[in-house]
């Protein structure tokens, strides 16, 4: 697989992609047509055209799937797929009803360059479960894509010292969620993206994939019965793709 799992598309001071937007065209097929998930908020044209405006001047042809009138064939003419942030559990619902949830993971287990954003983020996880999104709808499952066997959590933030804020923190609710399931979790802060790419093996043909972060930004990362972990852009992960997860396992 072929994978760009951004953080976040809006960086504070800077346009949209702006801040990621180099990687994103060097990782898209040069004129690549690319199949834009926009179901994430409510305004679908407004928001194909926002990522319209910040793509078409890099010679990326964006078409969002609600204009076509079989989501899931768009994504037959397209060179790569691109699921936008918003609400994680809108996105996914829509992925359900209109048959996206299995033809996404299907063309993007047979090769379809596949990029996240936020939510979009989220949906290359197993399951909804490290979202920070309030459930606005419900879904007919937390199960998301599955394109990676471990959970991300985007637009990690990290607890403020400063602050008389006395509800929890990001990293109490993801130590809360290994109380309960033995996955690790990818804390992407903004800024920062997970990148994994497969390559040929020399040995019988085989896939051998990677996986590494990126970014302006260290990610921190959650495994069960562990310290946090600092991963500094460049770190390799690709361990993270050998990862077996067990949800529903409470800690004994």
């Amino acid at each position: 697989m072929n994978l760009l799992l951004l953080s976040n598309s809006t960086q504070y001071g800077r346009g949209y992609l702006e801040h990621a937007l180099d990687t994103v065209t060097g990782f898209l097929p040069a004129r690549a047509r690319l199949a834009f998930v926009p179901y994430a908020l409510a305004d679908h044209d407004t928001y194909t055209a926002r990522v319209r405006g910040a793509l078409e001047p890099a010679g990326i042809t964006v078409r969002g799937v609600h204009e076509h009138a079989d989501p899931v064939a768009a994504l037959k003419d397209a060179d790569a797929v691109f699921i936008g942030g918003g609400n994680s559990f809108r996105l996914l619902s829509a992925l359900y009803r209109t048959g996206l949830r299995e033809a996404v993971a299907d063309a993007v287990r047979a090769g379809l360059p596949y990029m996240g954003a936020s939510a979009g983020t989220n949906m290359a996880a197993p399951t909804l479960r490290t979202t920070n999104d309030m459930p606005i709808v419900q879904p007919p499952s937390f199960a998301a894509l599955g394109l990676v066997p471990f959970q991300i959590n985007p637009h990690y933030l990290d607890p403020d010292p400063a602050s008389t804020h006395k509800g929890e923190t990001r990293e109490e609710r993801l130590t809360e969620f290994l109380e309960e399931n033995d996955v690790p979790v990818l804390g992407l802060r903004e800024g920062s993206w997970l990148r994994v790419e497969g390559e040929a093996a020399r040995a019988e043909g085989a896939r051998v994939e990677g996986a590494r972060v990126e970014g302006a930004r260290p990610a921190r990362l959650f495994v069960r019965g562990a310290e946090p972990q600092e991963l500094a852009a460049g770190t390799d992960v690709s361990r993270l793709l050998r990862t077996e997860p067990r949800f529903d396992a409470p800690a004994r």
